[in-house]
């Protein structure tokens, strides 16, 4: 809990009385560092003095000389390190904008508030406040591999499948996995693929990386099967892996060496990937799996800008609808849109449906109400090591039993 009398708060609006009543609301909150400027070039004064600067900034978006976006920037030129808090007139849609705008300058922000303003949720927003971490040691502490070092990793089989589960909403029942791949360093702990997936395609990696991991799926796969859980595991399929036609002979061969059936076997590209590359080969490929019956899946759909091109030209039979339209969806009208439109594009087309991010009991109650077909995420499982996949079973069955996520409405 925050000492609020420590928090220096600086309003920034043109609105003078806006100003007054802000003021008065944080004073009887507790907040006695409260001070106000009604335009933003007085603002960056206060911002620049070592005595002045502010901890939190309660900010217009709407003023005339300087408007909020570009006070924004030059916070951003200052390397402001406290937090921010929009306040405005402005509709739903501008704010959300505004907001993803902060976050991509990496200003910490704790939400925003429509006028006029409600004491209790001013008061619920600031509680979010925290002091600020030390950005330069965080800094100093991320590594950077080497292709070499990747290599060497691969070789010695430090790099181990996650499996996250992916379960049919109307029922609850696990229906499979998405392969998550991990490096497992043996000094810097648990590595995650945002730190090594490019190097990996930089540097001609990648396909030893892709048939690393197809070769502990499959195998893992076998196990699940002789065990009694026939699960579709999924493996995530770079574009590069897809400029060799000697890809398809080595999903095919590791599936026929498994005694894997090619319908339990999920190839899924992203979207992005695909955009503005030669298609011919990866369609080549692509295509021969499909007619072999392996599925095609369709990743992060909507976040490329050739969706529809995708769908039109390969033959996919999943579509994953990406966790940024998906998470809080049922609360937000331009989400809502974007899931209604991927889910209703996708049915029509005759594809199964995976929704992502599925973060808590709102998200999947909202996916049931809608009619996707299966989702993955968090509320369900964070990825799992195989060995830890029984037991979660167990768990989620039980979950499923006591009506905890699938009623009998």
């Amino acid at each position: 809990m925050h000492n609020a009398t420590e928090i220096k708060i600086l309003l920034v609006d043109d609105d003078t009385f806006m100003l007054k009543i802000l003021t008065k609301m944080l004073n009887n909150q507790g907040f006695k560092s409260v001070e106000a400027c009604d335009n933003g070039a007085d603002a960056l004064i206060k911002i620049d003095d070592i005595n002045t600067r502010p901890d939190l900034i309660l900010l217009d978006l709407n003023m005339p000389n300087m408007d909020g976006i570009e006070f924004v920037r030059y916070l951003v030129e200052r390397k402001y390190q406290g937090s921010l808090i929009l306040v405005s007139g402005e509709d739903e849609r501008m704010l959300k904008t505004a907001e993803k705008l902060v976050h991509a300058h990496k200003i910490p922000m704790l939400g925003y508030l429509h006028k006029p303003v409600s004491p209790d949720k001013l008061a619920a927003i600031i509680q979010k406040w925290k002091p600020p971490e030390e950005p330069h040691l965080l800094q100093s502490e991320i590594k950077v591999y080497s292709a070499q070092m990747l290599q060497s990793a691969i070789s010695n089989q430090e790099l181990v499948n996650y499996y996250q589960p992916k379960v049919r909403i109307a029922t609850g029942d696990v229906i499979g996995v998405e392969t998550l791949v991990r490096w497992h360093h043996p000094t810097d702990g648990l590595v995650m693929p945002d730190r090594f997936i490019h190097i990996a395609e930089k540097c001609g990696l990648i396909n030893d990386l892709t048939c690393l991991v197809l070769k502990q799926a499959l195998a893992q796969a076998k196990i699940w099967h002789e065990s009694g859980q026939v699960l579709r595991v999924a493996i995530n399929v770079s574009m590069d892996n897809l400029a060799s036609l000697d890809f398809q002979d080595l999903v095919v061969n590791l599936a026929i060496e498994n005694g894997i059936s090619p319908q339990s076997i999920v190839l899924e590209v992203t979207e992005s990937q695909l955009m503005g590359a030669d298609t011919r080969v990866p369609l080549e490929i692509l295509t021969r799996l499909r007619l072999k019956r392996f599925h095609l899946s369709i990743d992060d759909f909507g976040t490329g800008h050739s969706s529809m091109a995708q769908l039109r030209d390969i033959p996919f039979d999943e579509l994953k609808i990406d966790q940024g339209f998906v998470h809080h969806a049922w609360a937000d009208e331009t989400l809502r849109a974007m899931y209604d439109a991927s889910l209703s594009m996708a049915k029509q087309l005759g594809m199964e449906v995976v929704a992502e991010g599925v973060a808590d009991v709102d998200d999947w109650t909202f996916l049931r109400q809608t009619g996707c077909d299966f989702a993955q995420g968090n509320f369900i499982s964070k990825p799992l090591q195989a060995d830890d996949f029984m037991q979660w079973m167990e768990d989620w069955q039980g979950r499923v039993h006591d009506g905890l996520v699938v009623d009998s409405a």
